[in-house]
């Protein structure tokens, strides 16, 4: 399954193209205003132990507590049947501080729906091989934030992807607590065309009402960019609106470093 989540990003980033300017090292192409006023803060991944999510730490911020289920996953195929259906699902949740009293807590619900129609080839030597072929795969991942002054105030981070050979591609993610409402773009080092490696530098910014508040790399690009995040904060953004986009971009380095690492195995 994860060779269809990668491969999901991969198209939607290649296939959205913007406006941005060409960061250095082949990174993501940003827009300007947050180029030139934003610190580029490079992310530490730490550990992972069992149970617990990786102890990403960028500029103030570090998670400094977590736990993570299991993921689970049912499968149904009929008798006689070349489909199979397969749901999986995993929830995990962090908190993460910074340099301050303040710190965010973040729930996280994540699950993946796909449908495979499953083909068979008999070949002349009377070996039988398998094709599989993606007919759906839809993936919906959210985020609930609260902050420790004030758990009043609820964010939800939300996250809705769909591709195959059944649907259309879509990509569909945004910020809000009910009152603001931050888009979430897909971004990679390839939106002019300047990135000629296989696979680009991938990330989203993040845009209200036009404005990009901040941006995030999740994977560098290349045989070894899962191991290159960065995160661009504006060093003017007010403190809770910081902490609160720190959390999000915090949830999703975790569920693409899990995507990543299913990946290699």
């Amino acid at each position: 399954m994860a060779k269809y989540l990668l491969s999901i990003f991969f198209l939607g980033s290649l296939l959205i193209g913007t406006h941005h300017s060409v960061a250095q090292n082949k990174n993501l192409e940003i827009s300007d205003t947050l180029a030139a006023n934003s610190e580029k803060l490079k992310v530490k991944m730490g550990t992972q132990w069992m149970g617990k999510i990786w102890k990403f730490k960028f500029g103030d911020y570090a998670v400094t507590d977590s736990k993570s289920g299991w993921v689970t996953t049912t499968t149904n195929k009929k008798f006689f049947s070349f489909k199979e259906e397969s749901k999986s699902d995993q929830k995990f949740s962090f908190v993460l501080s910074d340099k301050t009293a303040e710190y965010a807590i973040v729930n996280v619900v994540f699950s993946i729906t796909t449908e495979e129609l499953q083909m068979f080839d008999l070949f002349s030597n009377n070996y039988i091989g398998s094709m599989n072929i993606l007919l759906k795969d839809s993936q919906n991942f959210t985020a609930f934030i609260t902050t420790s002054n004030n758990e009043t105030e609820n964010w939800v981070l939300n996250l809705k992807i769909a591709q195959g050979n059944e649907v259309d591609y879509k990509h569909e993610a945004f910020l809000t607590n009910g009152e603001r409402l931050i888009a979430v773009i897909p971004i990679s080092s390839n939106d002019s065309g300047n990135d000629s490696r296989m696979y680009p530098a991938l990330g989203y910014e993040f845009v209200e009402n036009d404005r990009p508040l901040c941006a995030m790399q999740y994977y560098g690009g290349g045989a070894l960019g899962y191991n290159k995040s960065i995160i661009w904060l504006p060093t003017n953004l007010e403190p809770r609106t910081k902490l609160i986009l720190a959390a999000a971009m915090t949830s999703l380095l975790q569920k693409h470093a899990d995507e990543m690492g299913e990946s290699m195995h």
